[in-house]
């Protein structure tokens, strides 16, 4: 959506897929095949790692695109690793706008008994009773005082930003941010 917005602009599009490192970028160009190539990687791309770091995206997007830029970070924004400064760095340097993709069982899980669930980053699996009330609303204070300091840090840093919910549409949250920009 956002590529075939700029399209229309008749905007250079480009993509840098990453996950504890670089995995794939494709520079900006125009057109509308090359949106279509975007798109087609979106749908095709499978990574190698399955890790997360912010921070090596971020400086690699400040090194490689020299020209000032609307840049649109699309994440969960959980990584093991500090990235606050990289962001204050890549947003001094271009447009940084985040675009938080957002599971609502991530905010407050369900109370479904006991379940198995998979860090998807390090493979381990582990047990969790839902039905622990202690625990959910442990799990529910962690997200909340996640959200609260990467809100204070888009903040202080200047940077715009949304969350796009997986169970919802994402129509009224980009177009809610395009209208605030």
């Amino acid at each position: 959506v956002v590529s075939f917005s700029a399209s229309q602009n008749n905007d250079k599009v480009g993509l840098i897929f990453f996950s504890d490192k670089i995995e794939l970028f494709i520079p900006p160009k125009k057109g509308k095949s090359h949106v279509l190539r975007i798109i087609r990687e979106l749908i095709e791309f499978k990574p190698e790692n399955k890790k997360t770091n912010l921070e090596v995206a971020l400086r690699y997007l400040t090194n490689v695109i020299k020209k000032r830029s609307i840049v649109f970070l699309m994440s969960d924004f959980y990584a093991e690793t500090n990235y606050s400064d990289a962001i204050k760095i890549a947003n001094k340097k271009h447009d940084l706008v985040s675009l938080r993709i957002v599971d609502k069982t991530e905010q407050e899980l369900p109370e479904v008994g006991l379940v198995k669930l998979k860090d998807n980053e390090s493979g381990n699996l582990f047990w969790v009773d839902t039905s622990d009330k202690i625990f959910r609303k442990k799990f529910r204070e962690n997200h909340f005082r996640f959200e609260k300091e990467l809100n204070e840090n888009f903040t202080r840093c200047g940077i715009d930003a949304t969350k796009i919910y997986t169970h919802e549409s994402y129509i009224k949250p980009l177009m809610n941010l395009f209208k605030k920009r």
